[in-house]
């Protein structure tokens, strides 16, 4: 008689395929919604680990820059600002994430140059006026 009886088996502690791909983001649930989204009808085990462990790294990447936007900003909490402020100024986050718009993220500070003060001469001492110092030049 081939195969293993019930003897045989040794029953372990289960393991998750997420544990086993090292992997935060559920691989069960990942491949659970590819079988219904009905993209083919069988689905392996390969493109739900790989499609989890995507979404893992695009979750870290977002979460990370927010979390410098947050801290630029002097707070703890990563708010909407944050999210957008941090997806804008990424270009392939801000490629990718073209055709979203995140609630409460507000807009880009976007200053036209013309509108900035112009330069002063730092050659100049307070009170000296810049005529002085074209007339001090000249001779």
């Amino acid at each position: 008689m081939s195969g293993r009886s019930k003897e045989d088996k040794v029953k372990g502690k289960s393991k998750t395929r997420s544990s086993r791909s090292g992997l935060q983001f559920p691989v069960g649930r990942t491949h659970q919604m590819l079988h219904k989204g009905s993209y083919a009808e069988p689905v392996g085990a390969g493109p739900s680990v790989y499609l989890a462990a995507v979404i893992e790294y695009l979750a870290n990447e977002v979460l990370e820059l927010a979390g410098n936007a947050a801290r630029d900003n002097k707070k703890t909490r990563i708010i909407p600002r944050h999210l957008q402020l941090a997806t804008r100024n990424d270009e392939e986050l801000n490629k990718l994430l073209s055709g979203v718009t995140i609630a409460q993220g507000g807009v880009l500070p976007n200053v036209q140059a013309v509108l900035l003060p112009k330069k002063t001469d730092k050659s100049a001492k307070p009170g000296q006026s810049k005529l002085y110092i074209d007339r001090k030049h000249r001779s």
